[in-house]
């Protein structure tokens, strides 16, 4: 399928349920609700870079472990700021740092000790919950300072909040790196097809490790942000974002297989799916509900797409 309607797809998408929304509760697509609904896209969309970025480096690789470094990333931050200004920037680089240790192991184990995508992920999300629980005793933990908290969810420009228009840069930066770079190429060649990517002299394991570090660094950061829109930290915070983003993903059209796809369409899907669930929520639909229809969801989109045949 053509990249257009890939595209067009999420549009027609989001579209719809905006129409529905608005007849079930007058007001749903006034523009003060779109734009309260893309502050809160913002942080899934920031965690479909991340895990856009592992897919596209095929090997089956899905990153099972972004809600977990979403979750820790919180943490550190929340707990080196401690409600201090002045802590804001050590705070993002211990949160950076964090996510980057994850995506390290995570590529290790992939890559060098050819552990499953799945199981690896899985696996260091067992450890990283423990760690959370272990520092936290399952209460909220750290504080948001007043600045980051200001600069994240109220209005900036044009009643837009400062996170969309971070969502929108660090986007348009992945895009242009995916697009316009030597390390963009190499990814997309080597999960169309690793072989051939290996022929030419592409460092396949090098690339696929650097694909998990920017993984967790970027859901690390999302979680840096997150806490300055929840104020706090509780060890699930992160959860959400496991299923959504990879739901996102093929909602954007990028293929499970690798090798196809971008960030545009990952950040439409997370707009559908924070749209649908807003949708959900007035409906009543409890959350085993909403969990169900965003496994269908992801069914649908799979069979809409279909599964494209790798290279050979």
């Amino acid at each position: 399928m053509a990249g257009f309607s890939r595209l067009a797809i999420p549009l027609i998408a989001i579209v719809a349920i905006l129409v529905v929304g608005e007849a079930l509760s007058p007001g749903f697509a006034a523009p003060r609700q779109v734009f309260n609904q893309l502050t809160v896209a913002s942080f899934l969309g920031l965690v479909v870079i991340g895990q856009t970025l592992v897919i596209l480096a095929g090997g089956e690789g899905i990153d099972l472990s972004v809600g977990a470094a979403v979750s820790l990333g919180a943490l550190v931050a929340g707990n080196v700021m401690n409600g201090s200004d002045a802590m804001i920037l050590p705070a993002l680089a211990a949160s950076a740092l964090t996510g980057a240790a994850i995506g390290l192991v995570n590529g290790i184990g992939v890559t060098r000790l050819r552990i499953p995508a799945l199981v690896m992920t899985l696996g260091s999300t067992g450890v990283i919950t423990g760690i959370l629980i272990l520092m936290t005793n399952g209460k909220t933990s750290g504080r948001s300072a007043e600045l980051l908290s200001q600069m994240v969810a109220p209005p900036l420009l044009f009643g837009i909040s400062g996170i969309v228009y971070l969502w929108i840069l660090v986007g348009a930066l992945a895009t242009f790196v995916l697009h316009k770079s030597r390390f963009g190429y190499s990814l997309v060649a080597v999960g169309a097809n690793e072989q051939a990517a290996a022929m030419v002299g592409l460092s396949v394991p090098w690339i696929r490790l650097a694909a998990y570090v920017g993984c967790s660094s970027v859901s690390a950061l999302a979680g840096f942000f997150l806490i300055g829109y929840t104020g706090s930290v509780f060890v699930s915070i992160g959860n959400q974002f496991v299923l959504t983003s990879i739901i996102a993903v093929v909602i954007g059209g990028t293929a499970l297989s690798g090798g196809s796809g971008g960030f545009v369409g990952g950040a439409l899907g997370a707009v559908v799916l924070t749209l649908l669930q807003s949708v959900l929520i007035p409906l009543n639909v409890a959350e085993f509900g909403r969990q169900m229809i965003f496994g269908l969801t992801l069914i649908a989109f799979m069979v809409l797409y279909g599964r494209e045949p790798k290279s050979t």
